[in-house]
């Protein structure tokens, strides 16, 4: 099932509200001494977390599909830098890993056990299923664990507000329909956003053209750590056509030879090309308000969105305070996560 993105959560009787994790959404299938494990794009992900393969094979269900979530807990809160480190080509570097920091399998579907086919069920009725599934078989704090859901809308409101530390918003379901391969008929996720002051502290040209000269493409940010560091923290490239050349002679004209301080835009990567990586460096004299999802190993993980400039704030005054994100204690708990938070 895939899920549509939507501003707002749905309300009705026919919507079943969970958590939306952020980790690697994972199909497990076991049938007898086989399992395997593919994410949504069809990517094997057996061999990146064999600990999991292995405690799939320990439990006393012999023959099962379950839809769920693949978290890496640090430190009470799940950690997904440490989660992509396991994408590693080196089998002992993945051994490794799985032994520090093992993996979770947070299941929220039952597609299959035994030789009963459960997919056509309705998620009224399969959500019955999977929680006596896990309440026979994930005993004990292993490798598996229910994900919560609910039908009351509180506990959607809590969960979208509480979003941090592993969790990145809501997931609505539709419990009167089948499951829906391939599509997002059944299923919604409302994501929660924050917003932060940032410094701009360079930029990138575009690669369209405008009254024949470049113009900015996107905006390099910056935060301030306790040390007075000014670090990259992200980009926001959402600047409208309109705009672009009056900010490019804004940018221009603060231009210096060096801007952050601390960790600053790498070079290219087999994601970027050359081109794409160079940048501009400029004085740290602007501040910009932009929304964003996501704070992992102190960057944005995605792009922003620019809210407003701020001319009534200091730049020294962006720190990384302002996005250190809060943890849901209480859901946590319920999940067996323990650690120091």
């Amino acid at each position: 099932m895939e899920a549509r993105s939507v501003d707002a959560i749905p309300i009705g009787d026919e919507w079943q509200y969970e958590p939306k994790w952020d980790g690697f959404r994972c199909l497990l299938t076991r049938n007898a001494d086989a399992v395997t494990m593919y994410s949504k794009s069809g990517q094997d992900l057996r061999r990146y977390f064999p600990e999991l393969a292995a405690a799939a094979l320990e439990l006393r269900e012999k023959s099962f599909i379950l839809d769920g979530e693949i978290v890496v807990p640090v430190e009470g809160r799940f950690s997904f830098d440490d989660l992509l480190q396991r994408i590693h080509p080196a089998a002992s570097r993945v051994k490794k890993l799985s032994e520090q920091t093992p993996a979770l399998f947070f299941a929220f579907d039952l597609l299959r056990q035994r030789k009963s086919e459960l997919e056509g069920l309705p998620l009224g009725k399969r959500r019955p299923l999977l929680e006596d599934f896990a309440a026979r078989h994930f005993a004990g704090a292993g490798r598996f664990r229910l994900s919560p859901a609910s039908l009351k809308l509180k506990d959607a409101h809590h969960w979208l507000a509480s979003a941090g530390g592993g969790s990145d918003g809501v997931i609505a379901k539709r419990v009167d329909l089948p499951y829906q391969a391939g599509n997002r008929d059944g299923m919604q996720k409302i994501k929660h956003y924050r917003s932060a002051d940032c410094v701009i502290g360079g930029f990138r040209y575009g690669e369209n053209v405008q009254s024949g000269r470049k113009v900015v493409g996107s905006l390099l940010l910056g935060l301030y750590d306790a040390d007075g560091l000014l670090h990259h923290v992200g980009f926001s490239s959402g600047i409208k056509a309109k705009d672009k050349p009056a900010l490019t002679d804004k940018l221009e004209a603060i231009r210096q030879d060096r801007s952050f301080t601390g960790n600053a835009p790498g070079g290219p990567s087999r994601w970027s090309t050359k081109r794409s990586s160079e940048w501009q460096p400029v004085k740290p004299k602007y501040v910009v308000e932009v929304s964003y999802d996501h704070v992992t190993g102190g960057r944005f993980r995605h792009g922003t969105s620019i809210l407003r400039w701020r001319p009534d704030k200091k730049p020294v005054q962006c720190t990384f305070e302002q996005v250190h994100q809060k943890i849901d204690r209480s859901l946590l708990s319920k999940l067996k996560i323990k650690g120091s938070i």
